[in-house]
């Protein structure tokens, strides 16, 4: 098994405010200062390891009783959660400020070191592949203690006919730091470093300020901010289509060499699931598209009083909404609320996030853009990173966030191995928790006009989540697609992505000069190739499990707190068969996708 270092799951000093207090990390649980005697130890550590690892094993696995096999195992589950601590430590001091050399030094240093020090476990998951089946089913069967990480294993085996030689695996071990890794650094920096000049605004703002301004109540400043956006991207293109030209020829030559039958394939394998699935989810999606996206945009642009919609219009607040700044503090206390009203452990489980210094909320020059929730490693604690501007829209980005933090917590019982929750069933308890949110808000609303503007605010966001990343898993295809072909041009690129807007989209928009180099800041394509799909999966799923919950299921509670600490331990037909529902079903889909129709139908009834 290759070593697993954690990553975020994609998607400020305290700051004073018109926000509140804004919560930053505090680090110390990991380390108290790059230079703490701790980190140098386990650096130190760290290489001894990983060397006497090699020593002990190498050669060796296939004489390993069931005894020994588990001590091996365990061992390498130390090594794991020790390189990941390091690890997200380094990563995390560089997401707060991508634009410090410092940090950048310190992140690139210690991934180096790291990864020297891990060469000498490349053959670990090699060795443990060419096990012969009945003798590693006849060790499982003979020990528990090992049967408990069969999951583990069936996913390495899984990678078995696409493995290369041992030389050749140490080979782009050693060589990762300065392919994938070096273009996703280069793309972070670049990002981070942009500046805007947004028409009407004093001075120059950063990515994330200048897409909040797409939501603003003002037209004007949403169409200067579109356009502030097409010019810097346009003026940057050549560098964005490099990196996404490097980065899929170095995945297709990985493929290629690992006769991967398709670009998706090793992300599918990853999931643990079954392409059909992946396939029957973007079908059922990209055939939906009519009754949802293309149905419920032509209202938006009829309550807006105008015949097309443009870019800046997609994620408009509505006439009748009344623009409002949410504080921390009261966007803390609504999604405490959501959470407590489901299950009051839910709520103690957050509660720490909020008060220890596990959230990085604030806006801040340099600070990565986005949010994420980092599982960093099991025998410490997640971490959530947002960049919070007081938008309702951030209120659910804060749900979302902790939701995956919670599984986090709860996941972290299994142990590293077993711990990290595929990205299909990771994003679960991250959309449950804004579903949670939004519902408690929606009880509460008071007038028709404001649940409205609750039911549209959700449309919108489950098209985002669930159309939006689906065009954006086709675009990714038919990106990866096209580069097999040949180098791709800005123009190329452009092209591919316009054909999936218009498509998913519909005929209620037009599409301003500019709009084609908008894939240049989707991170996912250059960070996770071929994730996006994660998030529509979630989302069906959610809305299939929240119909089971409101139809009253017995104790779903604890089968929902069940499924969370399961982690990584248990295949998506294991975790959803207490809930009665199938994944691989083509119309389970279609059960999810109803939910969105369903809040499109009560706004056009809201029409009459």
């Amino acid at each position: 098994m290759p070593l697993s270092l954690p990553q975020p799951v994609f998607d400020a000093n305290a700051v004073s405010g018109k926000f509140g207090d804004l919560p930053e990390w505090n680090l110390s649980d990991l380390y108290s200062a790059p230079d703490a005697p701790e980190f140098a130890r386990d650096m130190e550590w760290l290489q001894k390891a990983c060397a006497d690892f090699a020593l002990a094993y190498e050669g060796k696995l296939a004489g390993l009783d069931a005894a020994a096999l588990l001590i091996c195992v365990e061992t390498y589950e130390k090594i794991d959660i020790t390189a990941g601590r390091i690890m997200s430590y380094a990563g995390l001091r560089y997401y707060q400020n991508t634009l410090d050399s410092d940090r950048a030094k310190f992140m690139a240093d210690a991934q180096d070191k790291v990864t020297d020090f891990t060469t000498p476990l490349v053959f670990y998951s090699l060795e443990f592949n060419r096990l012969d089946d009945d003798h590693l089913a006849g060790l499982v069967a003979a020990n528990a203690a090992l049967a408990r990480y069969k999951p583990v294993f069936d996913r390495m085996r899984a990678m078995r006919p696409h493995q290369l030689s041992d030389e050749l695996e140490k080979f782009l071990h050693d060589e990762s730091v300065v392919g994938a890794a070096a273009w996703n650094r280069l793309f972070d920096e670049t990002m981070a470093g942009l500046t805007f000049a947004v028409s009407g605004e004093d001075e120059p703002l950063n990515l994330e300020s200048t897409l909040n301004l797409l939501t603003d109540p003002d037209r004007a400043r949403r169409e200067a901010a579109a356009r502030a956006l097409a010019a810097v991207f346009e003026s940057n293109i050549k560098i964005f289509s490099r990196i996404h030209n490097t980065l899929s020829k170095e995945k297709e030559i990985h493929d290629r060499w690992r006769k991967m039958p398709t670009p998706q394939h090793g992300r599918h394998l990853s999931n643990h699931v079954e392409p059909e699935v992946v396939e029957a989810l973007r079908n059922a999606v990209v055939a939906a598209y009519p009754k949802l996206s293309h149905r419920y945009y032509r209202l938006k642009a009829r309550w807006m009083g105008l015949e097309k919609l443009q870019v800046w219009d997609r994620n408009a607040p509505l006439p009748i909404e009344t623009p409002r700044i949410v504080d921390w503090p009261t966007a803390t206390r609504m999604v405490m609320e959501a959470y407590s009203a489901f299950a009051p452990e839910m709520a103690e489980i957050a509660k720490p996030f909020f008060e220890k210094g596990w959230i990085d909320a604030g806006v801040k020059p340099g600070k990565a853009p986005g949010a994420f929730a980092h599982p960093t490693v099991t025998t410490v604690h997640p971490y959530v990173m947002l960049n919070y501007l007081g938008k309702p829209r951030d209120v659910m980005t804060l749900a979302h966030e902790l939701g995956h933090g919670v599984h986090q917590v709860l996941a972290a019982g299994q142990g590293e191995l077993l711990s990290s929750t595929p990205l299909t069933l990771a994003e679960t308890a991250s959309v449950f928790g804004e579903m949670l949110t939004f519902r408690k808000l929606l009880d509460a609303a008071k007038t028709p006009a404001e649940r409205k503007t609750l039911l549209a605010g959700k449309v919108e966001d489950m098209i985002n989540t669930v159309v939006r990343q689906i065009a954006f898993y086709d675009f990714e295809c038919k990106l990866h697609a096209a580069r097999a072909e040949g180098e791709l041009t800005p123009d190329d690129i452009n092209a591919l992505w316009m054909s999936i807007q218009a498509e998913s989209l519909g005929d209620a928009f037009e599409f301003m000069d500019g709009y084609e180099t908008f894939w240049a800041y989707i991170p996912h394509f250059v960070h996770s190739p071929f994730y996006v799909y994660a998030y529509a999966f979630g989302d069906g799923l959610v809305n299939a499990l929240y119909a089971v919950y409101a139809d009253g299921l017995p104790d779903f509670q604890t089968k929902y707190f069940d499924m969370l600490k399961a982690g990584g331990s248990k295949h998506h037909k294991e975790l959803l068969a207490p809930f009665g529902l199938d994944a691989s079903d083509p119309k389970f889909w279609d059960k999810g996708l109803s939910m969105i129709a369903g809040f499109i139908d009560e706004l056009e009834a809201m029409e009459g």
